[in-house]
């Protein structure tokens, strides 16, 4: 397979109500096959979404925070993205003016390629990229927020290996992959923010739009790291809201947490489902608060909702 990555010049300032389609094709010729990868930030410039309150923005985008470190805040969109900042961008827009993502970039990207095959007749995909960190390594590299007429995983589960081991849950990002190629050909200072992709298996194009790029956000009950580790620890502690979110769903059992907190002698410890009942003579009282407040903090960690009393013997 041989790809071939062409920037797209001549596009220029991207102003409110401007039609992205039109303006790809004034300046290329596409091709059947062509996968138009377009960055986030023109979409929500045509879109008219600039504003000028970086914090109301950020409110609105974010549907829980992840984690905080400083005034670094990685939070998780309305869109299922975890993300710094909500994705929300200040750079190449008026000074003063901010830029969130777009409130559905799978729905932005099937309207461009409607769009473009109404425009030229072809048969292309679209991806919508975006900038985002990595949470284990630094940088930073473009993904696919949006896609329609790729397929955005490509799915090995039950192939073979070149040495016969079967395949279990090996599925290239494919959408990701051409949003970070395509990255590589227009730069970041570039002003190029369409690149077309050419040379994709025609095995990863689909006639209809597809699932999109919501079909790579991991659902948060998967999620093994959905709170940064200082988060995670204040809320396990806390336990300040009813239904843990954030936290991958266990079938650990109360008596589980019980062998894990470890019960000191001199408490007696009772089980009935999801509640614990501690009793404990004056002496162990202390001792006793201490396995509730283990017991809470560790069932919080494992999204269990538990009940622990605990009573004075005299």
């Amino acid at each position: 397979m041989t790809l071939t990555l062409e920037p797209v010049d001549g596009i220029g300032e991207i102003r409110a109500g401007d039609d992205i389609a039109a303006l790809i094709i004034e300046q290329v010729n596409l091709n059947d096959g062509d996968v138009v990868v377009v960055t986030s930030k023109i979409v929500s410039k045509a879109a008219g979404l600039a504003a000028d309150d970086k914090d109301r923005l950020l409110d609105e985008q974010t549907d829980r925070i992840v984690a905080t470190r400083g005034e670094t805040r990685i939070v998780r969109t309305h869109h299922g993205l975890t993300i710094a900042a909500a994705g929300i961008d200040g750079s190449n827009v008026d000074p003063g003016t901010y830029l969130p993502l777009p409130s559905d970039p799978d729905a932005s990207a099937r309207a461009i390629r409607a769009d473009l095959a109404r425009l030229t007749g072809k048969h292309v995909a679209v991806v919508i990229s975006d900038t985002a960190g990595r949470a284990w390594r630094n940088g930073q590299t473009d993904i696919a927020i949006g896609c329609a007429g790729l397929q955005p995983l490509d799915r090995f589960a039950g192939r073979l290996d070149t040495h016969g081991n079967p395949l279990i849950v090996t599925a290239p990002a494919v959408a990701d992959e051409v949003a970070g190629a395509a990255e590589l050909a227009s730069g970041k200072l570039g002003r190029r923010p369409v690149v077309i992709v050419r040379g994709l298996p025609a095995e990863l194009l689909t006639d209809d739009d597809g699932p999109g790029a919501a079909s790579l956000v991991r659902p948060e009950h998967e999620d093994m790291f959905g709170l940064g580790s200082r988060d995670a620890v204040v809320a396990a502690v806390t336990g300040d809201v009813d239904t843990p979110r954030g936290f991958p769903d266990t079938d650990v059992s109360t008596t589980d947490l019980l062998d894990l907190a470890g019960v000191p002698d001199g408490l007696a410890v009772t089980v009935d489902a999801q509640t614990v009942q501690i009793r404990a003579d004056v002496p162990h009282l202390v001792a006793a608060g201490e396995l509730r407040q283990r017991l809470l903090a560790l069932a919080r960690a494992h999204g269990l909702l538990l009940t622990v009393d605990v009573s004075a013997e005299h």
